[in-house]
């Protein structure tokens, strides 16, 4: 999935800025961030391709071969927002597998603080909505 699919997005996303040599110095972030102001013959190919190779890498960065827990701050916060560990984990299932078709679901810290589930279709990012993802 990694030499290939991820790669696939990268080198797509490296051809479509290839016109536009100043946006090779943008992270993928401040690509999803500014999609608006990005040429419009490109805004497209940006979104699809550096939302994937955002969205993979942001998972394949946080996969871990043995089974991890939640931070003490993170816990805190879920059973702030959701109640208990066991009811968020319940919601993050549910959303995710009610996603139709590609897409991701999401667990996106808002700007005040405040954490979310959220779904995107296809490679869409919570990054271009200024949300920071924690779990994807």
């Amino acid at each position: 999935h990694h030499d290939k699919h991820y790669q696939a997005y990268v080198d797509k996303l490296n051809a479509a800025l290839e016109k536009y040599p100043e946006l090779y110095n943008y992270s993928l972030c401040e690509l999803l961030q500014n999609l608006d102001s990005l040429p419009k013959d490109i805004a497209t190919t940006v979104r699809n391709n550096a939302g994937g190779a955002y969205n993979h890498k942001f998972f394949f960065d946080i996969m871990t071969p043995e089974k991890t827990i939640p931070s003490e701050s993170l816990k805190e916060a879920i059973d702030r927002d959701f109640g208990s560990f066991e009811k968020f984990k319940q919601e993050f299932q549910k959303s995710a597998l009610d996603v139709f078709g590609s897409g991701w679901a999401w667990l996106v810290a808002t700007k005040d603080g405040n954490l979310s589930i959220m779904t995107t279709p296809n490679q869409d990012s919570p990054v271009s909505k200024n949300l920071t993802p924690i779990i994807g």
